[in-house]
């Protein structure tokens, strides 16, 4: 199939940031044919797209279930613990017909933002109890269907959790999360059938090193080694996590990644919020890339991470939306910017040029998709457009910073991932719909 669009301008991922005009893309078969600047008539057969493009977005880090927990857990005090409770709370009333439902809205709601990837962190694996579904990969494959269906490209992260905590065995909600151990986890996971393309990555995940024990994070990497898949993992959260670590193997939950031989160039960390200067230059000699989840980390009351100095240490940023408190990848963006000025109390530390190459092609490179994220020949046609006439963008003049320090997830009013139209601003009530049922079909379970 062939289409063509006229993008009245657009970021093409010139690093100093600059706009090209006029910019005509042919897509054939989902990529790329062609990319022309400098057109002023519109072809007969493309179609315009007024105002700013920019390549699809990419949410490195998603809980699709989290969704349903947004406008309840900010309702109290706490923290990131007392939090933990709703989402297990949340976690426990989930079987797959309703996890494909709620996940199938969040990743409408994702599409219509501007995301044409996620990378989905999955731990829910199991039936209440920790009771074996017929099909044991039943959950993860509700998620995959529910992202085919809705037209996102999905990186199924598929997670070994096995502990309530370092020689603390799972307690609670905490049976669905687990096999039992590494070996069995990555047992199911060959067990895994589902109807492969290139829209769909099987990775790895490993929870955190709270949850799998020191001698068992090898298995998930040498999984993820040998079917050359991604692996990610929560890295250092929350300073308990930290503290935990060090008591129990006299090592910070990085330098425990290292010798376990679970850092690499596949490698995502998640968060990385409290970091020695010896993580970070362990993270950046793996040449690994951090996901830094700004809406949630400050919704729990995580802190801020370093990301400079992972940026200086040679690791790549990427962005996600975790608990989709907020799925908007333009304040993720900004955020990252703008904490660093509170913390260092000065401007300009990333360019909106690197913030954007973080959230596109740096993002979908880090998911399985190197060949996303990129308007360029041969790259899979994935386009988001925002509009510039907005109250919020009016008057910016249409330029990179437009995207990352004036737009949000409001101004997205064209989504073109893999060369199909798969979100406008007109489905935006319709989606909401649909979010609406899903989110009260899981609180009204018992």
């Amino acid at each position: 199939m062939t289409e063509n669009w006229l993008l009245e301008r657009a970021w093409l991922g010139d690093p100093g940031g600059a706009v090209a005009e006029g910019v005509l893309v042919e897509v054939e078969d989902g990529r790329f044919a062609s990319v022309q600047e400098g057109v002023r008539e519109l072809p007969r057969d493309a179609h315009r797209l007024a105002g700013l493009t920019v390549p699809g977005l990419a949410n490195c880090h998603s809980h699709a279930f989290h969704r349903a927990l947004r406008g309840r857990t900010q309702r109290e005090r706490g923290t990131f613990w007392t939090w933990r409770g709703q989402m297990y709370d949340a976690a426990a009333r989930l079987d797959p017909d309703l996890y494909y439902d709620l996940a199938r809205a969040t990743y409408r709601e994702m599409l219509a933002t501007g995301f044409t990837s996620v990378g989905e962190f999955h731990y829910l694996h199991h039936g209440p109890g920790g009771r074996r579904y017929d099909n044991p990969n039943v959950m993860g494959l509700a998620l995959v269907e529910a992202a085919r269906d809705v037209g996102i490209r999905i990186a199924l992260l598929d997670t070994c959790y096995v502990a309530a905590g370092i020689g603390r065995p799972p307690e609670g909600v905490q049976a669905r999360f687990s096999d039992g151990d590494a070996n069995a986890w990555a047992s199911r996971l060959e067990r895994f059938e589902y109807v492969e393309d290139d829209e769909v990555v099987l990775g790895t995940a490993v929870h955190s090193v709270r949850a799998v024990p020191r001698a068992q994070i090898g298995v998930v990497a040498a999984w993820a080694e040998a079917h050359e898949a991604p692996l990610h993992v929560h890295l250092s959260e929350q300073v308990a996590e930290n503290e935990a670590c060090l008591a129990a193997y006299g090592a910070t939950p990085t330098e425990v990644l290292d010798v376990a031989g679970a850092l690499g160039p596949r490698t995502t960390v998640v968060h990385a919020t409290h970091l020695t200067g010896r993580d970070i230059a362990a993270l950046g000699g793996a040449s690994a890339y951090a996901c830094f989840c700004p809406t949630t980390e400050r919704d729990l009351g995580d802190g801020t991470g370093p990301s400079l100095r992972l940026r200086d240490a040679g690791a790549r940023l990427t962005l996600g939306t975790d608990s989709h408190a907020v799925v908007d990848a333009f304040e993720e963006m900004r955020a990252v910017e703008l904490d660093e000025r509170l913390a260092a109390r000065s401007r300009g530390h990333w360019t909106s040029a690197e913030l954007l190459v973080a959230a596109t092609a740096d993002g979908h490179a880090s998911l399985g998709f190197p060949d996303a994220g990129r308007i360029e020949v041969g790259a899979r046609a994935d386009l988001v457009t925002l509009d510039v006439a907005s109250p919020r963008t009016a008057g910016t003049g249409a330029t990179v910073e437009t995207a990352v320090f004036a737009a949000g997830a409001a101004d997205v009013v064209h989504v073109v991932a893999g060369g199909r139209v798969v979100a406008t601003r007109g489905q935006h009530r319709e989606i909401g719909r649909e979010l609406e049922t899903a989110v009260t079909d899981l609180w009204g379970r018992p």
